[in-house]
């Protein structure tokens, strides 16, 4: 046992510094899945992160008390909102709402007025933003219609007034469970394109290395050592295992440190998921490259089986927004039920028990495949 051990580690080792030599593999490894996290982020939330839930409103010197009034509507809304300093500064915030100089006179004249409302993106938040500025303008609207009705005159205190009276018709929510918010911008990119570049590295470089090895015949010239099969599959998945080890590592740091993205009170069990989804992927990963029969095949599968299991498993967007046949889908992927795992842990406060399945189902079929891997291994 204890030379098994000491050869698979000589292995493995080796292996490691070999491939983490190789500027494709340390590129795709540590700097384009930051570059994606960056890019899918942006394109997820609309803007930076700093403005999740930031409204600019650009109000004319003699808008009036009405543009105050909606003003005060749409920070009831759960938008915070800001009056930037000048026109450059506002232009950069992804939601902007612009209202017109003679705003308030002209809506008392009868006179149709426009406000303007621009966003940055069309992420699934849109609509959502345009369904929240609409409700604050009609509430205006409709207790500027109320007040007129009584016959008083429109004014900044009689809205107050209003305001503070009692309602004859209330409605009364109360929640029926524990609310779900799918994450968006980084909170759902990091987690998603760390699910996807682990097994695109290592269905792309972990296997077509070993299909090398066995090519240039150096996996043939192992068969004639001493070490046993077991012993040369257990260190070639090892090595493949610590680089997929090192690159979630180096993600979850990225994400904390550029991306502001925080893992939730259940860190560890997080390190255990990913973990138990990257021995999977490292087994996947070895049995294209001991199957595989040329490196356009090997290399063709790895990239289209690693993104159509990212996109399906819900690694580019939220699972959750998507049709019900979709997640159901999901939960029979790798990246699936990993992501639905992510999401459980770090966006919707569940308990560390709660994602133990996902781990038992990663670790069984890592082993159930690693069994075929060590029965079928190819020395050449």
């Amino acid at each position: 046992m204890n030379h098994l051990l000491g050869d698979a580690w000589y292995l493995a080792r080796t292996d490691v510094w070999r491939l983490l030599h190789g500027r494709e593999v340390l590129t795709w490894t540590f700097v384009m899945p930051v570059v994606f996290f960056y890019f899918i982020g942006m394109a997820n939330q609309g803007g930076s992160p700093d403005e999740k839930d930031t409204l600019a409103v650009s109000v004319a010197p003699d808008a009036g008390f009405l543009a105050d009034e909606l003003t005060r509507r749409l920070g009831s809304r759960d938008y915070r909102v800001v009056v930037p300093e000048s026109r450059e500064k506002f232009l950069q915030y992804g939601r902007r709402l612009e209202i017109p100089a003679g705003f308030t006179a002209a809506v008392l004249a009868g006179t149709p007025m426009k406000i303007r409302f621009s966003r940055t993106g069309q992420d699934q938040g849109a609509d959502y933003d345009r369904l929240r500025v609409s409700r604050a303008t009609y509430t205006v609207l409709a207790d500027l219609i109320a007040i007129r009705k009584d016959g008083a005159e429109p004014t900044a205190g009689r809205f107050r007034q209003l305001a503070a009276e009692p309602r004859t018709l209330e409605l009364d929510v109360k929640t029926a469970g524990h609310r779900i918010v799918p994450p968006s911008g980084y909170d759902q990119s990091v987690p998603g394109i760390m699910v996807m570049f682990t097994l695109t590295v290592l269905f792309t470089a972990g296997a077509v290395s070993l299909m090398l090895e066995r090519t240039h015949g150096i996996l043939r010239r192992l068969a004639f050592t001493p070490m046993s099969r077991g012993a040369v599959v257990l260190g070639k998945w090892a090595a493949r295992m610590a680089i997929g080890a090192l690159q979630i590592g180096v993600a979850m740091t990225a994400g904390s440190v550029l991306f502001h993205v925080h893992w939730g009170p259940n860190l560890p069990m997080v390190v255990v998921v990913m973990l138990a989804y990257g021995s999977l992927a490292a087994t996947l990963a070895m049995l294209l490259g001991n199957f595989g029969s040329s490196f356009p095949q090997v290399i063709g599968v790895g990239v289209i089986a690693s993104n159509l299991l990212a996109g399906l498993g819900g690694c580019w967007w939220p699972i959750e927004i998507a049709p019900r046949w979709a997640q159901t889908l999901a939960m029979f992927l790798p990246t699936g039920w990993t992501m639905d795992a992510l999401h459980k842990l770090v966006n919707f406060g569940a308990s560390p028990a709660t994602v133990i399945p996902h781990v038992t189902v990663s670790l069984v079929l890592a082993l159930a495949a690693g069994w075929v891997l060590a029965r079928k291994f190819r020395f050449q």
